[in-house]
């Protein structure tokens, strides 16, 4: 693996366990794709470090519990501002 990409992996993990944040948010903040991110995470992550691939699995899987919840907010918000 190359070395940026290796910096980037370690870049967004930390990124992802300090804010909690979404593969989406850290896909923004890093200007990634979604794909770019989930694949460090899922692929590139546990072949550098084991432990952090295991932190952050467990932050994703968070997230991924409450997509459904955020969604509905987004929605409720949107037709509030619309009204």
């Amino acid at each position: 693996m190359q070395e940026y990409i290796q910096k980037r992996v370690l870049d967004i993990c930390a990124y992802i366990l300090d804010t909690q944040s979404t593969v989406r948010q850290a896909a923004q903040v890093f200007n990634v794709s979604k794909s770019t991110v989930h694949k460090d995470m899922t692929e590139r992550l546990p072949s550098l470090n084991k432990e952090l691939a295991r932190d952050v699995k467990n932050v994703l899987e968070h997230n991924k519990a409450e997509r459904h919840l955020r969604g509905g907010e987004a929605t409720r918000k949107k037709y509030k501002e619309l009204a």
